[in-house]
């Protein structure tokens, strides 16, 4: 029996629904606010005035099952500040006195369902507002939870949910168990109340809470000035039968009304488009007013008729002209209750009404159907089309009445899903097709740059530079397109009052989309190490995937683990650590703050190496030259730690029992450690040093015994001394330290004590008048004690100022402990007491952990908060991200029930704690879990702010990662490819500018860079190669390392061409020559297919066309495969490149196909021919799949399958076999075939070389529309896996001795799981074997032969379905059932609802649970250590084996 593990690697990108709303703060407290700047006349002729920026929202964006919460961070334009960004995101120039904008993440999540559709519940009304704004999500089939923002958590929580499903709510159905669209939820703009669509016909009214009334938390009694957000009181349902209605299209709640008015679309008889000269106006608009205090049958205010068919959108109107716009697919209109409606005719397919007046047409043709629309100001709305373009309509409106609408083309832009303004001065474009942009757009004011040429056809892109680090980042699409132009448009129109300004755009940001994922080929990178073994040798592969559609298609690079690019290497045996430092010999009066920033360009002086009997020191400067015996450095011995003191003025250098202090090479001061008072008979080893931390003017020394020293240094004379905090006296453990460093000219810590005037740090009592020596920011020292207690120290005074107890366990939250914990807690604590009181038996295990690595680190930014890491001696890694909360006065002091050790800490004023300091705990990946039995002595972390342009740490040991810090968010890409890693540090000098250098296990010594071709601001390393064309299969050519892959690019031709061609081919269309000059102003599209060959270059990277096919006219390319053909005459093996093609002709065409057969490369008398045709043929049917079975060629062609044999020049059938409808994927495993067909699920076939026939050995007796399906092997045993429509995964097995297959004709359900995504494609790859399973030979052998299913989806993620073994299996499937009770789950959604089978209204038999969600298991790790032990002690096993079996298939799936 196969079990299966169902685990996404790569989470959705693609972004379905995007909103803007003041959720994690209040208008009133936005902090960006640019005033209009005064100065004097002669400038404020040249320059217009500066619009005021107002408060900017948040942006909220979901993709599949992701939510997602940003702020805009604003840099404005202070001309003062000579000093460019740190952020250097948005150079898109200066317009209305902002630099730049990025955006940054406040809170990520993992929903259990995919979110059908979004609503912002908003209070409305001015900036001046203390209230916040709710989110509301829909799921399918009719869920709705409310979201707000709690400051206390730092994320979001639910505030209702409101659930109609289930047997009480089945009579809302009538009847039907399938729906084509899922609820739909809009709100009203003064937030009164929001409306959700169920089951076509069901409208459900979530009434808001008023303001002071409803259900009250506690955070509303704490103050009448904090800030509540929107909350539902109630919700009732509307019939929407009762109000006669049949077919509702859309819905929306328009402006201007005292009560919510509701406006619906709906059609009244439904046409098609082969009636539309019989019935064309069948839809109409009615409004509707919604009494949510009576909850009565709603009154129809007025109503529109006779709308054309096409209608599908309803956009309403802002305040002060009111009323709706509807969209159709080839008209506007505007309705609304005053005034007369008016309305603007696209192109030439619009049928007109005989009543209706002549209507006014647009001077372009465009098609709107697909359209996503939002409002720049009151009157004038930006529309994006299918084809990616922006066009701007106008209402022409005179202070009375709409007179006419105006459509202008814009710019072109990103195939949008969904548009989205933040604030009035920027707009977001959702896409899940190709890169989402943040734009900055201006009414009339220029984009300062330097040329003020105009270029009208500049497009707003975002696919062509996503793979550029953060040096040159996205927002550089519009420099590459423009060079730096003025991005402006000027109307058509002059006489309307807003159009005729300009509207200028700046792209300032944008998030990377690999989606949609049609197809992906494995193959090798470009600088594989073929001699890698075990589980170093996956890091040589990559994922090329066919990605976007359109001109956003591109094809995307994706690798898991990071492989730098090697510059040089040596070997060096028994190496310990290596460090780089600086040398400034001094820093003249010259220097100007302003120029700290070019700190970061500085050359490093030397390179440290600590061997483990002695140092060797390396001079960095052109090239890497030994100066051991020249320096005054400790070389006798090995270093412990080395880095710059004052300002980089000095070097320092810690060794076993002392420090040197040293200027350049030569030593200014050397330094012994003091002994404690300790027995004289205590052994010398225990006092040398086992770790140190550095922090400019400060360095901690922690000995072997657990002891801590510190040096103090003093900035005027450039020395250091030994001081013993008063801490040390204790006799307290400590497991681990470390000093922080809150740099800036304001200390971020600071901001979260209650006093922060009071806390003068050292800044001021370093004298920085001269210039010699700027100091900046303040100290701290975090000690971690053996009993898992957390204190944060100030220094040098050594005060403590934040404590948390228990720290080791892992909570979600840190609190200092002399705050009274906030409510959201208490039930915890309570909880808590409670365990330790009943459980002391099986809490044993804790008592052995502890942290043995501590660091904190804020990266520079003006908004970036700390982080604080900390790793545990099992290997676990816990991080945390410090944010502030400011509770209310009062509450907070514990004045009773402090423990004696405390009331030291509070000498003097207790009330100078960092008492607003919190930290929240962010999840990290299970790629750098260590094994507990190869921790490495010595510090894994080291923290760098620029390789390669990105900021971040780096992990040693044996499970080396990068972890990247960007947009405040982690991104953790492991490194596999030289197995462990002893030691890491960053280097920058003339050959290798801001790189890297790291020693291996093996004692090589490598200076390498980070690839630049690659983005890591994602889930996976990415390099987007853009080809303006949409890919739909790709194929790798091992031999030659090509990419063979299909494109479509849809070309625009008159009418009259493409039916006039169609006539030239004879194929039976009996048509007048003279009709045809009636439709020459008409146009379509058509895909034009062709064949390309890609390569990827071994120097740059970058991605070169070697060759292409082109089809014909009219013929897609449907299908391609790399074969190994056996040829009969020579008896050898060829490897060809095999397309299958059909001619797409309309109904009336009877299908044909062709077979085409290349060989790559071997042409050769013209070696610049890289391909060469070798056999064609047509054949009756689409050809929809081909496959090499046995040196034979496997082709499907429509409902027939036929195996042919190659005999060098002809394919001849040898056998063939009938399949049902119509044969969409093929798969090989020796000599069994399986058919995926598109209606009838799977067969599951075997070939007979002896009486050349292939038989159907079983087959699934359900109809299922197959979309993927593949072969699993673990050990012996063959299951067939089939993705299809509903997003689900089934895997069957063939087992012709059981009863139920009726003699194996039937095939058997193994396991069944619903993915939340279509799977487009598997691939099977083997499991690499772990480290852990020392098992018996036999089983090991097993083991080995285990494979996994890796696959792709539409919404950008990337996954596998891992065959486990039964016990694994068992212990995790009990595990999982704990976690669906145990773990508050966002949103309130069940997990196990969520992976059950969707039938979608079919008749199915529910098969076997033998899946288990790996996305669900992966929260144990971030429950705390008590929840983890309680878990694991209540399903009868232990948290190490169950965090082993998690670790074990993390690695065993870890293919890149």
């Amino acid at each position: 029996m196969t079990y299966a593990g169902f685990k996404i690697l790569h989470p959705a990108t693609g972004i379905e629904n995007c909103a803007s709303g003041f959720v994690t703060h209040s208008p009133s407290e936005s902090v960006p606010k640019i005033a209009v700047v005064q100065s004097g006349d002669d400038l404020e002729a040249e320059w217009p005035a500066r619009r005021s920026l107002g408060a900017v929202p948040n942006l909220i964006v979901t993709a599949g099952n992701i939510l997602e919460v940003y702020v805009v961070r604003v840099q404005e334009d202070d001309a003062r500040s000579s000093q460019p960004s740190a952020d250097p995101r948005g150079s898109g120039g200066v317009m209305d006195g902002i630099r730049g904008a990025r955006l940054e993440l406040v809170c990520h999540y993992r929903l259990h369902g995919n979110v059908e559709s979004m609503a912002i519940l908003s209070v409305g009304g001015d900036d001046q507002s203390k209230r916040r704004d709710s989110i509301v999500l829909a799921f399918r089939d009719a869920k709705i939870s409310v979201l707000e923002y709690d400051d206390a958590a730092h994320g979001l929580r639910t505030s209702s949910m409101h659930c109609f499903e289930g047997p009480e709510w089945r009579y809302l159905k009538r009847g039907r168990e399938s729906f084509d669209r899922g609820p739909r939820v809009k709100a009203d703009p003064l937030g009164r109340c929001g409306g959700v669509l169920l089951y076509g016909l069901q409208m459900i009214i979530l009434k808001a809470a008023q303001a002071g009334q409803g259900l009250v938390g506690e955070d509303e009694l704490a103050g009448v000035g904090s800030n509540v957000s929107v909350r539902v009181e109630s919700s009732y349902i509307i019939d929407l039968r009762d109000l006669d209605m049949k077919h509702v299209k859309d819905f929306t709640f328009i402006h201007g009304y005292i009560e919510p008015v509701m406006v619906i679309l709906q059609e009244k008889e439904p046409s098609w488009a082969g009636r539309i000269p019989w019935k064309h106006s069948t839809c109409m608009i009615s409004a509707i007013s919604i009494s949510t205090a009576l909850k009565q049958h709603p009154p129809l205010i007025w109503s529109a008729a006779n709308l054309p068919y096409d209608a599908y959108k309803l956009v309403p109107v802002p305040p002060p002209i009111g009323g709706v716009l509807v969209i159709c697919a080839n008209s506007i209109h505007y309705h609304s209750q005053e005034s007369v409606s008016c309305a603007l005719v696209l192109n030439g397919f619009y049928v007109q009404s005989e009543s209706s007046s002549e209507m006014l047409k647009s001077n372009f043709s465009v098609e709107l159907d697909a359209a996503h629309a939002a409002w720049l100001s009151y009157d004038v709305a930006i529309l994006t089309t299918k084809t990616g373009e922006l066009l701007l309509l106008t209402l022409v409106y005179d202070g009375r009445a709409v007179q006419r609408l105006d459509l202008m083309k814009s710019k072109a832009s990103v195939l949008t899903s969904g548009i989205a303004t933040i604030g009035n001065s920027f707009f977001f474009l959702g896409s899940r097709l190709g890169d989402s942009l943040l734009v900055q757009y201006s009414h009339g004011s220029s984009i300062m740059t330097s040329s003020h040429a105009k270029d009208e056809g500049a497009d707003i892109e975002g696919d062509g530079s996503s793979g550029k680090p953060l040096r040159r980042s996205s927002s550089d699409v519009l420099q590459d397109v423009a060079s730096g132009e003025e991005l402006s448009l000027y109307s058509t129109a002059p006489n309307s009052s807003e159009s005729a300004q300009k509207i200028s755009y700046a792209v300032r940001d944008s998030l990377i989309n690999i989606g949609p994922l049609k197809d992906f080929s494995y193959g090798y990178r470009i600088n594989a190490d073929l001699n890698a073994t075990g589980i170093t040798k996956q890091s040589n592969y990559e994922l090329v995937c066919c990605s976007g559609h359109g001109k956003n298609g591109a094809v995307c690079v994706l690798q898991q683990s990071i492989r730098p690019e090697s510059i040089t290497q040596v070997e060096l045996p028994g190496c310990k650590g290596i460090w780089t430092v600086y040398h400034k010999s001094s820093r003249g009066h010259t220097t100007d703050p302003s120029k700290i920033t070019t700190e970061d360009d500085e050359y490093h002086a030397y390179l440290i190496i600590s061997m483990e009997s002695r140092t060797m020191v390396l001079e960095t400067a052109d090239d890497l030259g030994e100066v051991t015996e020249r320096v005054d450095y400790y070389v006798q011995g090995s270093t412990i730690a080395a880095g710059n003191l004052f300002g980089r003025r000095r070097v320092v250098q810690i060794y076993g029992r002392g420090a040197r202090i040293l200027d350049g090479s030569y030593m200014t001061q050397e330094l012994n450690f003091v002994v404690q008072n300790s027995e004289p008979a205590s052994n010398s080893d225990s006092f040398t040093v086992s770790f140190v931390s550095i922090a400019d003017p400060y360095v901690l020394v922690k000995m072997v015994d657990g002891s801590i020293q510190l040096l103090v240094g003093d900035p005027s004379t450039c020395t250091m001394s030994v001081n013993v905090p008063p801490i040390a006296t204790s006799n307290e453990p400590i497991s681990a330290c470390t000093l922080y460093h809150d740099k800036g000219p304001e200390p971020w810590l600071r901001k979260t004590s209650t006093d922060a005037w009071l806390s003068s740090g050292v800044a001021e009592a370093v004298d920085g008048n001269d210039g010699l020596y700027q100091f900046q920011g303040d100290i701290y020292c975090l000690i971690c004690y053996v009993s898992g207690r957390l204190d944060i120290y100030e220094v040098p005074s050594f005060r403590c100022v934040y404590s948390v107890d228990n720290f080791i366990s892992g909570k979600t939250h840190l609190v200092d402990k002399h705050i009274r914990a906030p409510s959201w807690n208490l039930l915890k604590i309570k909880n808590k007491n409670l365990e330790e009181t009943t459980g002391q038996q099986r809490k044993e295990p804790a008592q052995s952990m502890r942290i043995t690595e501590l660091a904190m680190h804020r990266w520079p930014g003006q908004y970036s908060r700390p982080f604080l890491f900390a790793i545990l001696n099992d290997g676990t890694m816990l991080c945390y991200h410090a944010y502030l909360y400011e509770g209310a006065e009062g509450a907070n002091k514990v004045e009773d029930g402090l423990s004696p050790h405390d009331s030291v800490d509070l000498s003097g004023a207790g009330t100078s704690r960092l008492r607003n300091l919190r930290f929240l705990r962010v999840a990290i990946d299970t790629m750098t879990r260590e094994e507990p039995s190869d921790v490495v002595s010595g510090p894994r972390m080291t923290i760098f702010t620029n390789v390669g342009g990105y900021q971040g740490f780096f992990l040693t040991g044996s499970r080396p990662a990068w972890v990247f810090v960007s947009r405040e968010r982690l991104r953790v890409h492991p490194q596999r490819c030289d197995g462990p890693i002893v030691a890491f540090t960053n280097l920058h000098n003339v050959n290798c500018n801001h790189g890297l250098i790291y020693v291996t296990s093996q004692g090589l010594l490598k200076i390498c860079q980070l690839p630049t071709a690659f983005s890591y601001d994602n889930y996976w390393p990415v390099q987007k190669v853009p080809l303006k064309a949409t890919p739909h299969q790709i194929a790798y050519f091992a031999e030659k390392n090509l990419y063979p892959l299909i494109l479509s690019v849809p070309v625009v031709k008159p009418l009259n061409q493409v039916l006039s061609s169609m006539i030239d081919q004879d194929i039976g269309y009996q048509m007048d020559r003279d009709k045809l000059t009636d439709d020459s102003h008409k146009t379509c599209t058509i895909d034009e297919f062709e064949v390309r060959i890609m390569e990827p270059e071994k120097s740059s990277g970058r991605w070169e066309t070697r060759a292409t096919i082109p089809m014909q006219n009219f013929e897609h390319a449907l299908t391609l495969r790399v074969v190994t053909l056996l040829n009969t005459t020579t008896m050898e093996n060829e490897v060809l490149l095999a397309i299958g093609t059909a001619y797409v002709q309309g109904e009336d065409v009877a299908a044909r196909g062709r077979v085409l057969l290349y060989s790559i490369g071997k042409n050769t008398e013209n070696p610049d021919n890289l391909v060469s045709e070798v056999y064609s043929k047509e054949l009756k049917g689409a050809i929809s799949a081909l496959a090499s079975l046995q040196g034979h060629l496997l082709i499907a062609s429509g409902p027939k399958i036929i195996l042919h044999k190659w005999t060098g020049a002809e394919l001849n059938g040898v056998a063939f076999y009938d399949a049902p409808l119509h044969v969409v994927s093929m798969n090989i495993v020796k000599n069994f075939v399986l058919l995926g067909d598109i209606h009838k699920s799977i067969y599951f076939l075997n070939w007979k070389e002896q009486g050349a026939q292939l038989t159907m050995l079983s087959k699934d007796f359900g109809s299922l529309d197959c979309y993927a399906t593949e072969f699993l092997i673990d050990g012996t045993q063959l299951s067939m896996v089939v993705s299809d429509d509903q997003k689900n995964i089934q895997i069957f097995y063939y087992a012709p001795k059981s009863p139920e297959s009726w003699k194996g004709q039937k095939l058997l359900s193994r396991a069944e799981f619903h993915a939340g995504a279509h799977v487009m494609k598997f691939w099977r790859l083997q499991m690499s074997p772990n480290a852990s399973d020392r098992t018996p030979a036999s089983v090991a052998s097993e083991k080995s032969n285990r494979f996994a299913l890796l696959f792709c989806t539409l919404d950008g993620s990337i996954g596998c379905v891992a065959a486990l073994d039964e016990l694994t299996f068992r212990r995790l499937q009990t595990l999982q059932r704990k976690l669906v009770d145990a773990i508050p789950h966002v949103c309130g959604l069940n997990p196990r609802s969520f992976r059950q089978f969707h039938s979608n209204g079919k008749v199915h038999r529910p098969g076997p649970d033998n899946m288990i969600d790996c996305e669900l298991l992966s929260e144990y790790e971030m429950m705390s250590l008590e929840e983890q032990l309680d878990i694991a002690h209540q399903i009868g096993t232990t948290r190490a084996q169950i965090l082993l079996n998690l670790t074990d298939l993390s690695h065993g799936t870890s293919f890149l």
